[in-house]
């Protein structure tokens, strides 16, 4: 019987295997990597801030007072528009003032004749005494009758100057031009304002504003150490923030630094000067001071948008030299120039990080970074 030998035949039908399964290796497509839009971290000279929360008030705001007592007949003025100054805002009851002005002149007239008469009886008993028909006793009452009449005129133009202006207080004007508040105390409400004048409403010149707010005396000094900061350029254009977005930006130009430190809170009080723009801004209203207090002259900056914010706080994708994408925990400063953040901590200038795709983008994914201005 003959014998066949399989073996040989086996290992060449695996050699075979082999090298098609290589063949089938080198034919299979290369894993394509998605591309993914990258920045580098720049570096800047960045001017840092440090953000108080403070409030603007009217430079000028005026109290609008009667000083009369009586019945307010009229309102001549809308709450909340623009008033000029001299406009007649209220009209109280005048019956009583103005009969006043007449008793007043009347009393003056009368005292006007009195004087009259008495320097013509003067001046008969002076030419009387001359001839000795009257006694010197009798000249000096003449005398004294006619100083005393003179004197009673000047009373009597005194209380007719006082009724006048009583019944000018009757017509209430503004004393200033500027937006007016409505009125405290209406039509048909009586007002008593002889005694102590009774504020009705009130008058803000708006065109001009104080923002007020408190730092540290920590950081007053951590200034104060740098010879003439506070008339650094900076100080004159103060960047504001409202808790909403306004029309207009504002800065605010420092003008005034308290000379001491309130010692139940710690802090000094800044002013500084605000110009309103288009009547936006209101008295009273909450701002954000970003104050200025030095600079970073290798400020890291990343774009804002790229920032996301987890449980753990801000972080970055950051790509490494072998194009896999990292999750980065980063520490954050200000705002600089609108869309770029100043980065205190995480890191290094150089660094790529992902710009776009960060909802898709997935940490340790590879990734064909493409480099985006």
């Amino acid at each position: 019987m003959k014998r066949y030998n399989f073996f040989p035949s086996l290992a060449i039908l695996a050699a075979c295997l082999s090298l098609l399964s290589c063949k089938a290796k080198k034919e299979a497509p290369e894993e394509k990597l998605r591309d993914i839009d990258v920045a580098e971290v720049i570096v800047d000279s960045v001017v840092l801030h440090k953000t108080y929360p403070g409030h603007i008030s009217s430079d000028n705001s005026v109290d609008v007072i009667c000083r009369v007592d009586g019945m307010i007949i009229t309102q001549n003025y809308t709450g909340g528009t623009f008033v000029k100054k001299g406009q007649v805002l209220f009209t109280v009851d005048p019956v009583l003032y103005r009969n006043t002005v007449i008793q007043a002149e009347a009393t003056l007239a009368s005292a006007i004749s009195s004087r009259d008469y008495a320097k013509s009886h003067y001046e008969a008993v002076k030419k009387a005494f001359q001839s000795e028909a009257v006694s010197k006793m009798e000249v000096l009452n003449a005398e004294s009758a006619f100083h005393q009449a003179e004197a009673s005129i000047m009373n009597a133009q005194a209380a007719l100057s006082t009724a006048r202006t009583n019944l000018s207080y009757c017509t209430i004007t503004a004393p200033v031009s500027g937006y007016i508040t409505d009125a405290i105390h209406g039509t048909n409400t009586y007002i008593n304002g002889s005694g102590a004048p009774v504020t009705i409403a009130k008058i803000y010149e708006n065109a001009n504003f104080t923002v007020e707010f408190e730092i540290e005396d920590i950081q007053y000094e951590k200034m104060a150490v740098k010879s003439d900061i506070f008339k650094s350029d900076l100080f004159r254009a103060m960047p504001l923030q409202f808790r909403d977005t306004l029309m207009n930006e504002y800065t605010a130009d420092l003008t005034y630094t308290a000379p001491s430190v309130d010692t139940s809170t710690g802090t000094i009080v800044l002013k500084g000067k605000v110009k309103n723009k288009d009547n936006e801004l209101k008295d009273g209203m909450y701002v954000m001071v970003s104050l200025p207090y030095g600079y970073d002259p290798d400020g890291m900056l990343v774009k804002e948008a790229a920032i996301s914010t987890d449980q753990l706080g801000k972080y970055l994708y950051v790509v490494n030299d072998s194009n896999k994408v990292v999750y980065t925990p980063i520490e954050v400063g200000e705002v600089y120039r609108d869309s770029l953040r100043l980065v205190t901590k995480g890191v290094k200038p150089g660094d790529r990080y992902v710009t776009k795709a960060l909802l898709t983008v997935r940490n340790g994914e590879k990734v064909n970074p493409v480099l985006k201005k």
